[in-house]
């Protein structure tokens, strides 16, 4: 995920070009012609995406920075990208090393004009940690990743696959939209009560899964679960960290494998944007069964096509752990 140097300052160049001039209050956006327009909302994510727009209903717009079906490890914003991100009213990104590209953005937009929101600022996290055969430690799924000897010290930023911390997410952006837009704060607020009851039922669902399930660990393309394990006393064995570009290698493979069947691990579980290459190759020689188990860290062009959002894509999720963990 590196940038030319070049690339780089093309990309601040054309923020500090169109930021030039424009020094509007943070609560007053508004329309070539004067009139009050709809705040313009930036994420970065689906997940925050999803929120937004719950929260901010026909009363903003929200654009997602990061396209469907592209892995948001992988992405790295375009100068256009950039140009239109300087006219937005509020951006409201993950944080926590998800956005790799993010910090340099953030500095060169105009204060003035964009209400900036680190989703994951003041949150309690939980660190990445990564075993010597790749998969991820029972310390980072119980909260003591800061004991074990693997210790990366860097953060998990996959906090919107525990509900709860999602509604921590979603607090933050009605914030900023009740900031920008105030006519509207009755709106975001209900709205936003309504998310957060969604969320805790989905929150629920989970818990009421768990409980009907006699095994608690499973096995993951890459680590992302962390907080879904953590919030709901589960186990996640990843097959790479929390960057899904990182492989095991044949050694790390063949101590998976033998974790499987030691484990009487089921099935193995792969996303949808990532290759399940390895995934299958471990599933294949452990003869056991694979399924999809989604990070929703975007959505796929089918899951556009077929209405799918946060909310049915979890209960999703839901089923498949209640399988794997049979």
């Amino acid at each position: 995920m590196k940038k030319s140097l070049l690339a780089v300052i093309s990309i601040v160049t054309a923020i500090s070009i169109v930021g030039c001039g424009a020094k509007e209050t943070a609560s007053t956006p508004t329309s070539v012609d004067g009139a009050v327009a709809k705040p313009k909302v930036y994420t970065t994510i689906y997940p925050l995406e999803y929120a937004a727009k719950r929260i901010g209903g026909d009363y903003v717009e929200v654009t997602n920075l990061i396209p469907a079906g592209v892995e948001p490890h992988d992405y790295e914003p375009t100068a256009k990208d950039m140009v239109a991100l300087s006219g937005a009213d509020v951006f409201a990104y993950n944080g926590s090393g998800l956005e790799l590209w993010v910090d340099k953005t953030v500095e060169s937009l105009d204060k003035n004009k964009t209400t900036i929101v680190n989703a994951t600022e003041g949150m309690d996290l939980l660190h990445a940690v990564e075993e010597e055969h790749g998969h991820e430690s029972e310390a980072a799924a119980t909260g003591k990743a800061e004991e074990h000897e693997h210790n990366h010290g860097e953060n998990d930023p996959h906090v919107w696959l525990d509900p709860s911390k999602l509604k921590e997410q979603a607090a933050k952006v009605k914030d900023a939209l009740v900031k920008k837009d105030q006519a509207h704060a009755a709106d975001f607020e209900k709205n936003f009560q309504q998310l957060s009851a969604d969320l805790d039922q989905l929150d629920k669902e989970f818990k009421e899964m768990v409980v009907q399930t006699s095994k608690k660990e499973f096995m993951v393309s890459h680590s992302a679960f962390s907080y879904l394990a953590n919030r709901y006393g589960l186990e996640q064995i990843a097959i790479s960290g929390v960057n899904p570009a990182d492989e095991p290698s044949p050694s790390e493979l063949k101590e998976l494998v033998e974790h499987v069947k030691e484990h009487q691990i089921s099935y193995v579980l792969f996303e949808t944007l990532v290759s399940p290459k390895v995934a299958e190759v471990i599933a294949r020689e452990a003869g056991v069964q694979t399924a999809t188990l989604n990070p929703l860290e975007g959505l796929t062009q089918e899951d556009v096509k077929a209405g799918r959002d946060y909310l049915s894509i979890m209960r999703e999720n839901i089923e498949t752990l209640r399988t794997a963990l049979k």
